[in-house]
């Protein structure tokens, strides 16, 4: 091949080459696509350049074209981005321009988010929202202070190890009240002793105070000093019977909720609720459903003293009655009670009695009101227990 022939093929492929450079270089520019333009302000570029790359949802999808600094001090700097009209369908003008960095120290590119499905298009040359760019120079500051403050907590460690290692020197040495306590055995025997002595007092005072409680409760309960207690807030006898009536009706109820006594009180002789789980049923019929009335009826086993027995299930009857006004919303003027007393036992919890909620409709009668525990029908005085043999009705 001559010279001039050679000559020619090296400018050919010269010239081809950089055809192919142009339209690749050109490709990435998208200088030889159909483009729009976009604008968006910061504060700081944080090192973006001309030429950097326009992400969109992570997809190559344009170039920066230009960076222009403010006309005047405070302004913004606005970056100006050539982005494909493939784009056109999905940034919106919601859509926010970040300038995120490759790795923790590549290169900044623009990354401009989704815009929301029913926003209008942006147009060409608008302008969109912006979030800051993060500042290594921030960042490396902030992780100064949080490894100084990880040192400062390190040295306070190893004084407080250098502290306990010398207090435990000290014991260890018989020193001060926990060495002698550790290394004198009669020491700790008398303290032992001592500690003993007080948990026995300790015991003797708590027993103490419950007999006195359960006395001024017996107190409460007695019709000659409920108006002394009723003067200073305490309740009285009268309030076992405030929602009483005097009789079950004659109406056929539509509705009975029926438990053992022992399923919901603690003990054979109290009207303390230990579980009051099962009537929550009850409590949701009542404020949920129509009804005309329902009366609590409070049963006792066939044993014991009958005067008792009738206290015990007016009692019940008004702790049964007091949870569920307090925790299930109804009126609770239609809710009754009624202390049956001494009962034949139909289950097998002897001695316990039992517990119904008897549900009558719209239109029955309520019957009256029963009288004052300390009051029968005859105007007599009806004696109530003894002082060591009254039975607690706690609040629920």
């Amino acid at each position: 091949m001559s010279r001039a022939a050679r000559l020619g093929a090296f400018i050919i492929a010269t010239l081809g080459i950089l055809v192919l450079g142009t339209v690749i270089i050109g490709s990435n520019q998208y200088l030889f696509s159909s483009t729009y333009q976009l604008k968006s302000q910061f504060t700081t570029v944080a090192g973006l350049s001309a030429g950097a790359d326009v992400q969109v949802g992570g997809v190559h999808s344009g170039t920066v074209r230009s960076i222009d600094l403010p006309h005047e001090p405070g302004g913004k700097v606005t970056v100006v981005m050539d982005l494909n009209k493939s784009t056109h369908e999905i940034i919106k003008q919601d859509s926010v321009a970040s300038i995120e960095t490759e790795g923790l120290l590549g290169n900044q590119y623009m990354a401009i988010s989704f815009g929301s499905p029913g926003r209008s298009d942006v147009r060409d040359g608008d302008t969109i929202a912006s979030d800051p760019p993060l500042e290594m120079a921030d960042l490396i500051k902030k992780t100064d202070a949080i490894l100084d403050s990880s040192q400062q907590a390190v040295l306070n460690a190893s004084q407080m190890t250098a502290n306990l290692a010398s207090i435990s020197a000290k014991v260890d040495n018989g020193k001060g009240t926990a060495g002698a306590l550790v290394n004198d055995k009669q020491l700790y025997a008398n303290l032992e002793q001592t500690t003993s002595d007080a948990r026995d007092t300790m015991v003797q005072a708590q027993a103490g105070v419950t007999d006195f409680q359960e006395n001024m409760e017996a107190l409460k309960r007695n019709f000659f000093l409920s108006g002394y207690f009723n003067k200073r807030g305490y309740e009285d006898s009268a309030d076992l019977t405030a929602n009483e009536i005097g009789q079950l009706p004659a109406d056929p109820p539509m509705k009975t909720f029926t438990f053992s006594s022992k399923q919901l009180f603690d003990k054979v002789d109290s009207a303390k609720l230990k579980n009051q789980k099962p009537l929550n049923a009850c409590g949701e019929f009542l404020a949920d459903s129509q009804y005309g009335y329902a009366v609590v009826v409070v049963s006792a086993g066939a044993n014991g003293d009958a005067q008792k027995d009738l206290v015990l299930t007016e009692g019940r009857a008004m702790v049964v009655r007091e949870y569920l006004v307090e925790t299930f919303g109804f009126d609770d003027s239609h809710l009754k009670t009624l202390g049956m007393g001494k009962q034949a036992e139909t289950n097998s919890d002897v001695g316990w009695g039992s517990v119904q909620i008897i549900f009558y409709p719209s239109g029955a009668v309520i019957p009256p009101n029963k009288q004052s525990p300390a009051a029968t029908s005859s105007g007599t005085i009806r004696e109530l227990p003894t002082l060591g043999s009254v039975v607690s009705v706690p609040k629920p």
